[in-house]
């Protein structure tokens, strides 16, 4: 099992910027879903975006155009993914996890499909 754990979190006024990363202990190859997963006070935890390994990105409406997830390439030294949020607004408070998953990432899922979890990382944007 791959050990991830997410940094980068922070407190930031609404219009700022942060960038997360997910520090991975093994390279997920081509055929693992990596995504940040997102849990607002008091609701569900919704995952917000998706990289798969051919480079190819998803997000949730309410990120498209703020946040960018990318992930480091084979031969780099490091095997993470990140997420870079633009434009912050207090809405996206909330944990943020790191989680990957054995599965295309346009294929119908289940959290419990993603069998890799960082600790989750506090975002606070306050107004």
């Amino acid at each position: 099992q791959g050990q991830l754990v997410e940094s980068g979190g922070g407190q930031v006024q609404a219009g700022g910027s942060l960038k997360l990363s997910c520090a991975a202990s093994k390279y997920y190859i081509s055929g693992y879903c990596l995504t940040w997963f997102r849990q607002a006070p008091g609701k569900e935890r919704e995952r917000i975006a998706t990289i798969d390994g051919e480079g190819r990105t998803s997000y949730i409406e309410s990120v498209k155009g703020r946040f960018t997830i990318s992930r480091d390439s084979p031969g780099d030294r490091n095997h993470g993914w990140y997420l870079q949020m633009n434009n912050l607004s207090p809405e996206d408070t909330g944990m943020y996890y790191c989680a990957a998953a054995w599965l295309n990432c346009g294929a119908p899922w289940v959290e419990a499909d993603f069998n890799h979890w960082g600790q989750g990382t506090q975002v606070t944007v306050s107004s």
